[in-house]
């Protein structure tokens, strides 16, 4: 009877493998046919400010990005939201509103010259109509607040011109309120015109986005919206302990007591503790030499380009990012997470599996693995934000 033990333990090791391997592939299909089926909006994807340094045609595959037209229809990407990038710098050398008109106008140049392939959208009931038409939806968000200018007519002015959220700050403090990424809390939260500008997008059903900003200021928006409000871009500060950029447990808890809505990042330092950690040694390197030597500015921006190239930090993967939206589930429920990759934005520090805007599939390939349901995966893909969206504009009174 042994004789037989070891070629009968081999032959189920084998069935077992062999049921496995179909049951993925079954999986991996029907993620393919789940992000084709369902709408699948991402809130944050950098092509704009992309662009503007280097022009590329993306109705057509191209050579450098993480986004392009053939790559969007490949992994069911119906909706970007078109980041209107303001760099902090502007806030005092003045500018930003010059700059949001000219990547404003850059996007409806795009869809003009494409409409077969591109829309505009500004509302959840023109993405769905697009969608239904198999054009590709291009909603605009704003990334800072600078280009408001402490002028609430601004604010009026880009709504008209498509801008659906503002993010209220980036890498730097503004007139705004305080972001999480400086070390001086100018306001300690928002400024007396940043509470003024939350009651006034309110009012005209502007998208408010916390994404960027310090504790304090995402607490003090809370404190005077009537709107739930959104984190564009951003993921679970549970995995990063020391990353103010990402959301702590109790901030999550708010944000869907609010009833607003976190839309996870990919890039690999805000997935990973682990490589955010080597991502702040890093920098703490290149600023300590900087500190040491005296170079001009263009030598001081080769030399963290040659040494960041020398010194990589490696890449989070595809399920780590799974994690995150697990978190949030498990935290607070299933209506109060999505999509906010900031493709184009994070430079080759994407996570393995998630390099481009072909692959959302294999992030819906990880939910399934997981037992999230067909329902699920659509409340991942859209239907959170898109309801978030519609609730913010009804409770408008523009």
């Amino acid at each position: 009877m042994r004789k037989y033990l070891i070629p009968l333990l081999f032959l189920s090791l084998f069935i077992s493998i062999i049921a496995k391997t179909n049951k993925d592939e079954k999986l991996k299909k029907k993620a393919e046919q789940l992000a084709h089926k369902y709408i699948i909006v991402d809130t944050h994807i950098d092509v704009p400010y992309r662009l503007h340094h280097k022009m590329e045609d993306i109705s057509n595959a191209t050579g450098d990005g993480n986004f392009d037209y053939p790559r969007a229809v490949k992994g069911g990407l119906n909706a970007p939201f078109m980041s209107i990038y303001i760099p902090a710098r502007y806030e005092n050398s003045g500018g930003g509103k010059e700059l949001a008109d000219t990547l404003i106008a850059m996007v409806k140049k795009i869809v003009a010259e494409h409409p077969d392939k591109f829309a505009l959208a500004n509302s959840p009931k023109e993405v769905e109509k697009n969608f239904a038409a198999g054009k590709i939806s291009m909603p605009m968000g704003m990334e800072n607040g600078t280009p408001i200018e402490g002028d609430l007519d601004n604010l009026k002015y880009f709504y008209k011109q498509g801008i659906r959220y503002i993010t209220l700050t980036h890498s730097k403090n503004n007139h705004i309120g305080d972001s999480s990424y400086d070390t001086e809390r100018k306001w300690h939260g928002l400024s007396p015109f940043g509470k003024k500008l939350v009651k006034a997008m309110n009012k005209i059903g502007m998208m408010i986005d916390i994404s960027h900003v310090s504790d304090e200021t995402f607490y003090d928006v809370l404190k005077v919206t009537k709107s739930p409000v959104i984190a564009s871009h951003s993921s679970c500060r549970y995995f990063t302990p020391d990353f103010e950029r990402n959301m702590s447990d109790d901030m999550i808890k708010a944000l869907a007591k609010n009833g607003g809505v976190i839309q996870i990042t990919f890039g690999s330092a805000f997935i990973s503790g682990e490589i955010n950690q080597k991502r702040n040694e890093i920098s703490s390197a290149i600023k300590k030499y900087l500190s040491k030597h005296k170079l001009t500015q263009e030598e001081a921006n080769k030399f963290e380009h040659n040494y960041r190239k020398e010194h990589p930090y490696g890449f989070a993967n595809v399920s780590e990012v799974a994690d995150h939206i697990d978190h949030v589930v498990k935290l607070v429920g299933i209506d109060y997470v999505g999509l906010g990759s900031d493709f184009d934005g994070v430079g080759d520090s994407l996570p393995t599996g998630l390099k481009d805007v072909s692959m959302y599939p294999n992030l819906i390939y990880e939910l399934l693995k997981r037992g999230y349901s067909d329902e699920d995966i659509q409340k991942i893909c859209s239907g959170n934000i898109l309801r978030v969206w519609e609730k913010i504009q009804s409770l408008s009174t523009n």
